[in-house]
């Protein structure tokens, strides 16, 4: 909007006018990037030329400033990517913007509205606020602006306004902004903590500097003075509320870096608190007049300028306000900000580690702000409390405790010092009188850590108070989680300290290492006391245990190997070690170390392999040797995978395990492990089940008493009953149900077989976007099939879910795959970003002797829809029949296990025809290339194939 009545004066020129004096931390000088006074020469040049055109001039006007704040961002990019830190390139971009706002102020108060005679109504001031008034700006962040008018509003002031948020709107800037008077500042921060936290920050950039004054000057007497413990309960709630929102977990593998916990604004709500308590002007002012020491300062720095290059990295990466720090973006940060390979460890995985460790440290300070609360601003009492005396810290037995306003505290900062002892002693009376630990005792901790020495660990008292922490109470993932927080379980267990912020750079995983461990030791304790979701067969086992601690131990240290080589090679040695410096028995020592060294050995047995073959059976069980190791070791594989992430435990997992860890106990149990006791025993748990199906169903479908006996021990009696309602049409069947946990739906396929019939039921559910989780095979012995498959939906979901019609026009579908009419067309496999970013490498092995029948083709590569059919097709093409099929995918990866036999019903008998297999196979695995982007990490040399857990 132009004022026509005032036109452009050909006096003053910009030149004439002040521009903001801000002075900056830094290696550069704004001059050196934006000169000011140039700027302004061109703008008036701009306005000069184009008299009486305001159009024109406006044009000209926006291509300067345009240009110098392009100018302004390109340097600051460059910068960052030669190496300068995130803060800095924050404070870089906020300064370019001060200059570009504030000559765009100059030229509309000069020579687009001048006010010749201003009058009080026309004083106007621009404050940044947000983050922007702290002088940190994002590459994407929003530009928030404060007009402060003096005390109402004027034609002038309305119009100035307008024409500058044009004028930046159409710059690209996003602005959010606020026009108000020094009074409405203060009673709207009264009412709303968000504002108010706005105005904390506010800084003045262009303007009448007077009114600007005039308002801090307002806001610290009116809003601030007096207020603290109100404004601290308001932010301390608004963080709980956020990490509620955002998991309230600190260690999930793809960061908010800005709103999840451990990132950015955790460390602006130190800032805003301790700014409200103390006082100061720059991000440094306000942190040294806080309650931390030099180091804790230190550390707060640190973690703000890394946190603060990821977000610009981020930012500048995808140009956008991109604050997730996701896995296609993981492996171009790290690379931008120098993070290479290191042995065994990808830089990608070194990188996040970082992020997690200055996650953690944002923790560690909130808890020393919260301590420095408690002391100086507890809330005083209010009615009739105000006249009773407050109630001190209760001593308790153990000396230098106290319970103080509920939580276990210590006497004074000394404790930990005099007796390092302490710091065990903490958590284990914490957990004895069932309360929190003050964050006073914490901070005392955390300060005293280097007194955790190997003299100090190594002392009998020690062990037994780490053994405690482990062992002792009903719930210990609390105490490990503390102790861990806090640092010291990983100094009186290194090697569990090696593990600490660690991440696998796959989509399997959701947690940290250390997160996953503990969750672990957390599902342990929930089935031994009988809390969440329960599962039948742990709880019949543990009472029969006779080495419970072995079991809690072995879970605490079963992933100390990763990042060091063969994790299970390696796990066996830093579990003996730690076991041995606990002074835990050899016999013990060796047992926890057996259980680390085969913790993937049950998992992959169950899903990998044919669980009713005798050879898989007598294999496993010669492995495991004994039913107590056995039991152990089911109960540490069902805690390990229900610890990986949410919705990764599910029915089919659970029944497979079940079914592998009663096939091996019934052989241990007999005392002989050869495969011939093996089927003997077999047949024996095949003809109960039949008989027990019998008792409940009164009639058995023909076909079912055709099948082997791998079909009778494959299923539990709910499932064979289920089947035999289906299969007692006697015709071409197809049904489905949802699994109880809703984790998949099960459909079952009956009907006469033929060569290629799994191809095409394989390649019906997925052109029509069924994933298959798992597939069972069987074929009677009059050459009928029974397929059973777990199909689920593209996010791990049961497919299908509360859509009737698409179930049933699946159904349809495998009915017609059935009479040998499948669908045909081309399966939709394009990779998104995310899984581009990692590097698959495919395999595929041929094995002759983990069946006394059939030859077992193990395949591994890059997980996507279509693939079980395009590789049934090769065995098809190749005259091979499928006699069971284990697929199993494990994020981006997928891991599938096929039982097959010639057209002879024998295994694959030349050594050409297995090579040849094996190369049609991984032509089939290596087809889909994905087409995002290459990333980093798609550059690696090699795979490394995911452990499974």
């Amino acid at each position: 909007m132009t004022d026509t009545s005032n036109p452009p004066p050909s006096g003053p020129s910009l030149v004439e006018t002040r521009s903001p004096a801000v002075r900056r931390p830094g290696r550069w000088r704004i001059s050196n990037i934006i000169d000011g006074r140039a700027l302004r020469v061109k703008l008036t040049t701009a306005a000069q030329n184009n008299l009486g055109d305001q159009p024109a001039a406006r044009k000209a006007a926006l291509n300067h400033l345009h240009a110098a704040l392009f100018r302004g961002r390109m340097i600051a990019q460059e910068r960052l990517q030669q190496g300068a830190d995130g803060l800095d390139t924050a404070r870089l971009l906020a300064a370019v913007q001060d200059e570009v706002i504030s000559a765009l102020y100059d030229f509309t108060t000069t020579h687009v509205f001048r006010a010749r005679n201003p009058t009080e109504a026309e004083r106007l001031a621009v404050l940044a606020t947000g983050g922007y008034g702290r002088g940190v700006m994002a590459p994407s962040s929003d530009t928030d602006l404060l007009f402060l008018r003096a005390y109402k509003v004027s034609p002038h002031t309305e119009s100035v306004i307008e024409y500058m948020l044009y004028a930046m709107w159409d710059m690209g800037l996003k602005v959010g902004h606020a026009f108000r008077t020094p009074n409405e500042c203060v009673k709207l921060a009264a009412e709303d903590v968000t504002i108010k936290t706005s105005m904390l920050d506010a800084r003045f950039i262009c303007g009448d500097e007077v009114l600007a004054d005039d308002m801090f000057d307002l806001f610290q007497k009116e809003a601030v003075k007096g207020k603290d413990a109100q404004f601290i309960a308001d932010k301390l709630a608004e963080r709980d509320a956020r990490h509620t929102r955002h998991g309230d977990a600190r260690y999930v593998v793809e960061p908010n870096i800005k709103e999840g916990k451990g990132g950015l604004r955790d460390l602006q709500t130190l800032y805003w608190i301790t700014k409200h308590m103390y006082g100061g002007v720059t991000l440094e002012d306000v942190m040294k007049k806080g309650p931390f020491t030099d180091h804790e300062y230190a550390v707060f720095i640190r973690a703000a300028k890394f946190l603060w290059t990821v977000r610009c990295h981020l930012h500048f990466v995808t140009g956008r306000p991109e604050e997730r720090l996701g896995f296609d973006l993981q492996p171009e940060i790290a690379s931008r900000m120098g993070y290479r390979d290191r042995g065994e460890q990808q830089g990608v995985e070194r990188f996040m580690k970082r992020y997690f460790l200055i996650a953690k440290d944002v923790g560690g300070l909130t808890r020393i702000l919260a301590a420095k609360l408690e002391a100086d601003h507890k809330k005083k009492p209010e009615g009739l409390r105000r006249f009773l005396p407050v109630r001190a810290p209760q001593a308790l037995k153990d000396k230098g405790f106290t319970i103080d306003n509920g939580r276990i505290n210590v006497a004074n900062e000394t404790v930990m010092e005099t007796d390092p002892l302490n710091m065990l002693r903490l958590f284990t009376i914490a957990r004895r009188e069932g309360k929190d630990i003050h964050p006073e005792a914490l901070t005392a901790l955390t300060r005293n850590l280097h007194g955790m020495n190997d003299t100090v660990r190594e002392l009998p008292e020690a062990r037994r108070l780490v053994l405690e922490s482990i062992m002792g109470g009903e719930r210990p993932g609390q105490v490990l989680r503390w102790m861990n927080e806090s640092g010291l379980l990983g100094r009186v267990m290194p090697e569990f300290g090696g593990i600490v912020a660690q991440t696998q750079f796959n989509m399997y995983h959701h947690y940290t290492v250390d997160e996953h461990t503990i969750r672990a030791v957390e599902f342990i304790a929930e089935m031994e006391h009988g809390r969440g979701d329960r599962v039948a067969l742990v709880s019949e086992i543990f009472p029969q245990l006779e080495n419970r601690r072995a079991l809690y131990l072995a879970m605490l240290l079963h992933d100390t190997g990763k990042g060091k080589g063969d994790q299970q090679i390696e796990g066996t040695k830093t579990s003996y070690r730690a076991c041995q410096r606990l002074g835990i028995p050899e016999a013990e020592s060796e047992l926890v170390a057996w259980l680390v060294g085969h913790h993937l050995e049950m998992s992959e047995t169950a899903q990998k392999r044919d669980i009713s073959d005798p050879r898989t059976v007598a294999t496993f069980a010669d492995l495991v040797g004994s039913l107590e190791r056995l039991q152990l070791l089911y109960i540490l594989t069902v805690a390990d995978i229900k610890a990986v992430g949410p919705a990764v435990w599910n029915a089919w997992k659970g029944q497979l395990l079940a079914d592998l860890y009663n096939n091996t106990a019934a052989a241990l149990r007999g005392g002989r492990t050869d495969e011939a006791s093996v089927v003997a025993e077999l047949e024996a748990r095949a003809e109960r089940r039949r008989e027990a199906l019998v008792e409940r169903m009164s009639t058995v479908p023909a076909i079912m008493l055709e099948m082997e006996t791998a079909y009778w021990t494959g299923f539990d009696l709910d499932d064979l009953a289920w089947q035999a309602d289906v299969l007692a049409a006697g015709a071409d069947t197809v049904a489905h149900r949802y699994l109880p946990d809703g984790g998949a739906v099960a459909m079952i396929v009956s009907g006469q077989d033929r060569t290629g019939l799994f191809a095409d039921l394989a390649g019906t559910l997925a052109r029509l976007g069924a994933n298959v989780a798992s597939a069972q095979v069987f074929t009677s012995v009059s050459g009928r099939i029974v397929d059973i498959f777990m199909l689920q939906d593209g996010h791990k979901g049961a497919f299908a879910a509360g859509d009737p019609g698409r179930i049933e026009r699946l159904e349809a579908a495998m009915r017609d795959a059935l009479a040998g009419n499948p669908i045909t067309g081309e399966v939709k496999t394009r990779t998104g970003r995310r899984e581009a970013a990692f590097l698959v490498q495919p395999s595929v092995q041929i094995r002759d002797d983990q069946s006394a029948d059939y030859s077992v083709i193990d395949i591994a590569g890059r997980n996507r829809p279509g693939l079980l059919h395009e590789v049934a097709d090769v065995l098809a093409d190749m005259k091979l029949s499928i006699h069971s099929a284990h697929v199993g995918s494990y994020g981006e990866r997928v891991f599938d296990a096929f039982y097959v036999q010639n057209a002879r019903g024998q295994k694959i008998s030349t050594k050409a025809r297995k090579e040849t297999l094996r190369e049609r196979l991984l032509a089939v695995l290596g087809r889909e290339e994905p087409d995002a982007p290459h990333t980093p990490a798609r550059k690696l040399k090699r795979s490394r194939a995911v452990d499974s857990f």
